[in-house]
């Protein structure tokens, strides 16, 4: 007995930001996409930190997906306040939210959640790990998973991030280590459990940086504060380690800075967890290939020191989908529509990140950041 390999015009590897964005607007115009995730479920995993969702690409694929007014109601109030300070402990700039900036913050989670109920049911095919994926005659494509399944489709789309199952039908490059790497911190309960840190990150985004390190942070809706310990280091810097070892290696980064920002490590709850930042070449690009292309991590990982990252995911889902709406029966029109704009958005944010990683880990942050504070800087910012 044979079994016939389900057949989808239009199927997305990826059910990040950018696969729902996807999905969402071309539902929006009564077309329907298949998405297919790793994960087991839809809450496998927590899904990160806060993100500033910017207006003119981010917000913008929130309107075009019609639900810019459900994402106002998740914005966190307060938290586009910026606080910076040195090593020491000294606060160089602090700046609060009033409301009127173009980048408020939401949880990764909520806005992930938010995509997710705007689907249909069953849009989504969860448990999914693509272990192959092979071209076919007419521009068509096989994908293989974990599970034994298969299907085949006429349009594949790449929104399977940093280590894309996908983006070697379209290019060799592979993702790089930027010399940069993060121990995540949680600190929960933080206004009861842990004042100081509380009164020293503030309401909103939070920058300590010098001598190639840094502790990024920002208030959550739910109370917790979440940190990111850069250290600039070789990429074998506490490789293997976990638990204690790695707080220690973590805390030994951070010797002669001050014992306050010190905390945000040494107090935080549960277990650290380690993560090397990669990024693709800037300016990352591929010629046009039939059938098949990429959008988010997948076509131009960054580090995320621009926080780009999901805004572009979003903007490539949304713009993905009004191209494929704009060439109706030729998906090769839209393909190169698409490719040719991301390229040039994405070309200039990975540029921006690369320079902002080596402002904020470079001989002299916090005057280099300071001058984008300043009054008349806003456009640079």
């Amino acid at each position: 007995m044979t079994t016939t390999t389900p057949h989808y015009p239009l199927a997305i590897l990826g059910g990040g930001l950018g696969g729902l964005t996807l999905a969402r607007v071309l539902h929006v115009h009564g077309l329907d996409a298949a998405v297919f995730d790793l994960e087991p479920s839809a809450a496998a995993r927590t899904q990160g930190g806060m993100l500033d969702i910017h207006e003119e690409s981010g917000q913008q694929a929130l309107r075009a997906a019609g639900l810019h007014e459900q994402f106002e109601q998740l914005i966190h109030p307060g938290g586009q306040a910026v606080r910076l300070l040195g090593p020491d402990g000294t606060v160089h700039h602090a700046e609060e939210d009033d409301g009127t900036g173009g980048r408020p913050e939401v949880d990764r989670g909520a806005l992930r959640a938010l995509l997710l109920g705007s689907l249909p049911a069953g849009t989504v095919h969860w448990g999914r790990k693509a272990t192959a994926v092979t071209p076919l005659a007419g521009g068509r494509h096989r994908v293989d998973f974990a599970d034994g399944s298969a299907l085949t489709t006429d349009l594949l789309i790449g929104a399977d991030g940093a280590w894309s199952k996908v983006r070697p039908l379209l290019s060799d490059a592979v993702p790089a280590y930027t010399g940069i790497s993060f121990v995540e911190a949680d600190l929960h309960d933080a206004p009861a459990r842990h004042p100081r840190a509380t009164d020293l990150i503030g309401g909103g985004f939070f920058l300590a940086l010098g001598g190639g390190c840094g502790f990024l942070a920002h208030r959550e809706p739910d109370g917790s504060i979440h940190v990111y310990a850069a250290v600039k280091a070789p990429e074998e810097w506490a490789a293997g380690l976990a638990g204690a070892p790695l707080r220690t290696a973590a805390l030994d980064a951070f010797a002669g800075w001050s014992e306050e920002l010190r905390a945000l490590l040494s107090d935080a709850d549960g277990e650290l967890t380690l993560r090397r930042i990669h990024a693709l070449p800037v300016g990352h690009r591929w010629a046009h290939t039939p059938g098949v292309t990429l959008l988010g991590d997948a076509a131009h990982l960054m580090s995320p020191f621009a926080g780009e990252g999901a805004n572009l995911a979003m903007q490539d889902g949304a713009e993905l989908a009004l191209a494929l709406l704009a060439h109706p029966g030729d998906p090769a029109a839209a393909l190169v529509a698409h490719e040719e704009a991301m390229f040039e958005r994405a070309a200039a944010a990975a540029a921006e990140s690369a320079g902002s990683l080596e402002t904020m880990f470079g001989p002299a942050p916090v005057p280099a950041l300071l001058d984008l504070f300043a009054p008349g800087a806003a456009a640079a910012r």
